[in-house]
């Protein structure tokens, strides 16, 4: 199989979105460790924040090699998550859990999908930086957990993910638009024209997703 072609300026733009991405999600886990119900939970949180920061600053380098720096990278892309996380809000420790889990498991499969248009090392560090990420089977876990305590739960949270998803993906257009047009440079990079396929497996992969936290889609 011939290695796949990527439009050079795209491979930074990837790169500062995916550490945004890693930088958000350290300070999300931070705060959201103030609705921790013990300290186990709360020093779990604190275990992943470390990890967070420490992907973050592997693409920073990474992006220092290629002579761009990071926060130059990141810039055109603060504005869409930073409002996709002011408008998101949780109001305790179970919606926090599933907006990490929705919203996280989303974003990371589309970076996966993204992320195959890459060339080496960039290619291999974007998926190593998303499988090294903990929090999903520990949110899934704590969902799993907050429905049993509570079945009435579920109702609630199934809302929520649902307003995560319309949320997450009317703040994905301003990304494409802030981008102007790298990440779908990167997907039709190599040949993988079928957008809508590639919307088919995320939705599917997000309803699976949901099934395995006990929640509706």
């Amino acid at each position: 199989m011939s290695a796949p072609v990527t439009p050079e300026y795209a491979v930074a733009d990837l790169l500062g979105l995916v550490a945004l991405g890693e930088l958000l999600a350290f300070e999300r886990l931070a705060a959201d460790a103030r609705f921790a119900p013990d300290l186990r939970r709360r020093a779990a949180l604190g275990e992943m924040a470390a990890a967070e920061i420490a992907n973050y600053r592997r693409l920073a380098d990474r992006l220092e090699v290629l002579g761009v720096p990071v926060e130059e990278a990141m810039a055109a892309y603060v504005e869409p998550l930073q409002g996709y996380h002011d408008s998101t809000e949780p109001r305790d420790w179970a919606e926090a859990v599933t907006k990490a889990y929705v919203g996280n498991g989303i974003t990371e499969d589309f970076l996966r999908e993204t992320a195959e248009a890459l060339r080496e090392p960039d290619r291999q560090l974007v998926l190593d930086v998303l499988r090294e990420s903990r929090y999903a089977e520990f949110a899934a876990a704590e969902i799993r957990h907050a429905v049993a305590a509570d079945p009435k739960v579920a109702g609630r949270l199934s809302m929520w993910a649902r307003r995560l998803v319309g949320e997450a993906l009317s703040q994905a257009g301003r990304v494409v638009a802030a981008d102007q047009g790298a990440l779908t440079a990167l997907i039709v990079a190599d040949g993988r024209t079928d957008v809508p396929g590639l919307f088919r497996r995320l939705t599917a992969a997000h309803t699976a997703r949901m099934a395995a936290a006990g929640l509706n889609n």
